[in-house]
């Protein structure tokens, strides 16, 4: 027994070297047909041709006799072999035929692992960059801590007020904190749509904690999150999008309820490998899908109630961050701008 077992060769498909056969059996009846027809002619002629030799009338009989002689014994066989060739040339199509086929196997064998390769290759970097981001917020957290601790230590206490219960302001009952913060500032909501940039971004990590304490905004950011972190499984990243961006009209016209041929400017992705890679995505995984399908709703509630008082520049900014790309796309493969 070898130490190193023979295995079978893997099939090159296109590349691989056709094989040389030899006579094939349509070849071979085509050249047995050929000899007997020969021979059946040669006995023919020479039996009953001496018989015929003297009802000539000239030179030009003899001429058109022997003409046809030759076509009488020629012609069938060239037939024969015109039909031979045409069974080879038909086998040799098919053998080519399957060739390029396991060629096409083989490249979309190829194209799968590699992406498959890919996007376990992905996964270890976003946890890593994932962690990163997290660990700086816990840093930035922590540093506003201390510095809120500091102050109120150094802050002396003053005695309390007396205040009059007339003077005293009425707060309707199930008012909570959130009722009373102020509103969302719109650069804050936009900047946090488009999420920090790295962990050192300190000002997008500070417009993401502040739509944090909003409870709508929170909530969307928090479906474009898990959007974006399913897309990233396949390889899909916002950055690498570069949309056709539509006018604030078009986003206008999205947010009073138009669909269809009339917002279809909205759908800008134009990537196939993102649009197939998402679709497929859509079809197969039912989490994948219903979190599209919330993150869709949320963000079409978001831009009816943002569009009435946004200006064309904010509508613009908001346009061009990553969660509306993933609208973009999504919305596409969802058949929203059909």
């Amino acid at each position: 027994m070898s130490e190193h077992p023979q295995s079978r060769p893997t099939p090159l498909g296109l590349y691989d070297r056709p094989e040389r056969r030899g006579m094939t059996t349509v070849e071979i009846v085509a050249l047995a047909l050929s000899g007997l027809w020969l021979m059946g002619s040669v006995f023919f002629f020479l039996a009953f041709g001496e018989s015929e030799a003297g009802a000539g009338d000239g030179v030009e009989f003899d001429s058109l006799r022997f003409v046809m002689t030759l076509m009488a014994i020629f012609l069938p066989v060239a037939m024969v072999w015109v039909a031979a060739t045409a069974a080879r040339s038909a086998r040799v199509m098919r053998e080519e035929s399957s060739r390029l086929q396991a060629a096409i196997d083989a490249i979309r064998q190829a194209y799968v692992t590699q992406s498959q390769r890919q996007s376990v290759a992905a996964e270890p970097a976003v946890a890593k960059k994932l962690d990163e981001i997290a660990a700086a917020t816990r840093k930035t957290e922590t540093a506003l801590a201390t510095f809120s601790s500091s102050r109120d230590r150094a802050r002396p206490l003053a005695p309390p007020k007396a205040v009059m219960v007339d003077d005293q302001a009425a707060l309707p009952l199930g008012t909570t904190a959130e009722d009373m913060a102020p509103p969302l500032a719109r650069e804050d909501f936009i900047r946090a749509l488009n999420f920090p940039e790295t962990a050192e971004d300190e000002e997008g990590f500070a417009a993401l904690r502040r739509a944090l304490k909003d409870r709508q905004a929170a909530q969307l950011i928090q479906a474009a999150q898990d959007v974006l972190t399913l897309l990233s499984q396949d390889g899909i990243y916002m950055d690498d999008l570069k949309p056709d961006m539509a006018r604030p009209e078009v986003w206008r016209r999205f947010a009073e309820g138009g669909r269809g041929k009339p917002v279809a400017a909205l759908g800008g992705i134009r990537d196939r490998s993102s649009l197939a890679l998402t679709a497929g995505r859509m079809k197969q995984d039912p989490i994948f899908r219903d979190a599209a399908h919330h993150f869709l709703r949320l963000f079409d509630r978001m831009v009816q109630a943002f569009e009435p008082s946004a200006t064309d520049a904010e509508i613009s900014d908001l346009s061009n961050t990553r969660t509306a790309r993933a609208f973009m796309l999504l919305g596409r493969v969802a058949g929203i701008f059909d």
